[in-house]
């Protein structure tokens, strides 16, 4: 996707366990330790297998006991919490950008759908956060959270639709709620499509040909 607006950030990789250190490493800071955690959940997300991640596995392929997972965390959804907040201060940071860099709606437009595809394509745990895939057998307040970021989302592309119509760049009786109810239907879709094929099929394949069907 060829766009202007500022690449989606991805959450840094974890580091690489069983590596044998030049010399003993200095204990991680509490915050360090936190975000290692939270690299390590969404990578496990990310594998193409797709199971449930366990505070278990965690702590092993982390090398330390569950107990020390809980003394950052006081439980697993507060471990999908965090991961929620990047997605949220990323996401929201990145549509707050692209509105100020650009007044014309139908830039706006372009810019935000590119944003959410390139973000699940760089942060495929993260997609399966999303679409709700890691969250089944977990607390219903998380998905209830995510529920309520798509929602946000989809009142952020309605208002670019309405100002695309308010500066004649669609036509006036354009129903801004309908044609944002669509795209992020959408962009739903190309999230579910990337996490059910093994992150194979890229969220932005044939992008530029569908988006005049979207905001055209």
């Amino acid at each position: 996707m060829n766009d202007s607006t500022t690449p989606a950030a991805s959450i840094p990789a974890a580091p690489a366990q069983g590596s044998a250190p030049a010399r003993r490493a200095a204990r991680p800071k509490p915050g360090e330790r936190r975000l290692q955690i939270l690299q390590t959940l969404a990578s496990m997300l990310q594998e193409p297998d797709g199971e449930r991640v366990t505070t278990a596995a965690l702590a092993g392929r982390l090398q330390v006991s569950e107990a020390a997972l809980y003394r950052h965390f006081a439980s697993k959804a507060q471990m999908f919490e965090g991961l929620i907040e990047f997605i949220e201060s990323t996401v929201f940071g990145l549509v707050n950008q692209i509105t100020t860099q650009h007044e014309d709606g139908l830039r706006q437009l372009r810019g935000i759908l590119a944003m959410l595809l390139s973000f699940a394509e760089k942060n495929p745990g993260m997609t399966r956060v999303l679409i709700g895939d890691a969250l089944v057998t977990e607390d219903d307040r998380l998905q209830a959270r995510i529920n309520q970021l798509i929602e946000r989302l989809e009142a952020s592309v309605r208002q670019s639709f309405r100002t695309a119509v308010a500066q004649g760049a669609l036509p006036a009786d354009t129903d801004a709620a309908a044609r944002a109810g669509i795209v992020l239907a959408f962009v739903q879709g190309r999230w579910l499509r990337f996490a059910k094929s093994g992150f194979r099929k890229s969220p932005s394949e044939m992008f530029e040909q569908q988006l005049p069907f979207l905001i055209g």
